[in-house]
């Protein structure tokens, strides 16, 4: 039999009793954050000048893709201001900070920059964590990932005037790419090869994977009931709608000006940059922001593997390994940020205890207060 008094009778907190004062719990800060919104203005404000120098002075600028530039900028602006708030958490920025420590440490630079580049295939391109859960939502991941990557790729440089085509003057039918103004005259490709076609059509390949891993991922989504319990619409269904809309609207283009003699090309037009600009207006704020989160956790996996080689932390009661010992002083700085003091008088920390101590403890600490027994 276990006795409570045989353990940390104070370990785990006791039931509030009915009388107690009210706890003061802090209200979420909805002010601007000013240092986001300073490096949001400041990359705007580079990549506005990298736009204008990039474009030759707007001579090679598609006036008729302006408000999709202005999109863009505006949602880059977001995305570096909720990166930069993200990155001031706590739990985050513990991380951000270990991570580049273990990456420069010395003796080990080599090593880590190929341990980067093996980890970012692994955990960035391969995706080979989602793989392990499910084949079928590492397909949908990879045909969406791959989507936007291409379509990114393309209309990026587009839109800011960096990348256009022309034909070559020593022969209209080829052409070739214009780069930062620099034309690349060893680089001709006819516009009715296959190279041609691809590039030519390089965004309709892409809404072709990106519509193929919705698919996929609405079909989970409609089946799958541990998914239809926990998903909302804002922030699951929503960005599918978006992107659904993107690239309908996008292959539909290439459809009137094929197929239509060019009807209601300029609807259609109008729509597609409506539903792009949306797209990218909800960038920053919804589900695909991970996107960029994902970059930074590769300082986390550099986390991981120096703490899976360092010392590791034993349990105050039962002397079992159950996380590094890095971690564990980590976490002991970040919780009193946070507002949760967990300090002990015998076991110094309650963060000294392993998960399982700890459950035992509040089992065992609820039978303590009811003048119970545990056999």
């Amino acid at each position: 039999m276990l006795k409570p008094d045989t353990l940390l009778p104070s370990a785990a907190p006791l039931p509030a009793r009915r009388d107690a004062p009210p706890v003061n719990v802090p209200l979420m800060d909805v002010t601007l954050d000013r240092r986001g919104l300073l490096y949001g203005l400041l990359f705007s404000f580079l990549l506005t000048l990298a736009v204008y120098f990039g474009s030759q002075r707007f001579h090679g600028f598609d006036g008729a893709l302006a408000g999709y530039c202005f999109a863009t900028i505006f949602a880059l602006f977001g995305v570096v201001y909720r990166y930069v708030v993200w990155l001031q958490r706590p739990a985050t920025r513990t991380y951000w900070k270990r991570g580049w420590e273990l990456f420069w440490q010395p003796g080990q630079r080599v090593h880590n920059t190929l341990l980067f580049f093996r980890m970012g295939w692994e955990k960035l391109i391969e995706q080979r964590f989602i793989r392990r859960r499910s084949k079928n939502r590492w397909l949908a991941h990879q045909l969406i990932f791959w989507g936007c990557l291409i379509a990114i790729a393309i209309t990026f440089p587009l839109t800011f005037g960096w990348l256009r085509f022309e034909s070559d003057f020593t022969n209209p039918s080829d052409y070739l790419i214009v780069l930062f103004g620099q034309r690349l005259e060893f680089f001709t490709f006819p516009a009715r090869s296959v190279l041609g076609w691809l590039i030519m059509h390089g965004l309709n390949i892409a809404a072709v994977l990106c519509l193929a891993g919705i698919s996929l991922v609405l079909g989970r989504r409609i089946k799958d009931e541990a998914d239809i319990t926990t998903q909302r619409f804002d922030n699951d269904i929503l960005p599918l709608v978006l992107l659904f809309a993107v690239c309908a609207t996008g292959m539909m283009l290439t459809v009137s000006n094929m197929f239509m003699e060019g009807k209601f090309y300029y609807w259609i037009t109008t729509t597609h940059a409506v539903t792009v600009m949306l797209w990218l207006l909800y960038l920053p704020f919804g589900k695909f922001f991970h996107i960029f989160q994902r970059i930074a956790n590769v300082g986390v996996w550099f986390y991981k593997a120096a703490g899976a080689n360092g010392p590791q932390a034993k349990c105050a009661r039962c002397d079992a390994e159950y996380m590094s010992e890095m971690h564990r002083a980590d976490v002991k700085a970040i919780l009193p940020d946070l507002g949760f003091d967990y300090r002990h008088d015998q076991a110094e920390n309650w963060q000294n205890l392993c998960p399982a101590c700890r459950r035992k403890l509040m089992t065992l600490n609820q039978f303590q207060a009811t003048g119970k027994e545990f056999m």
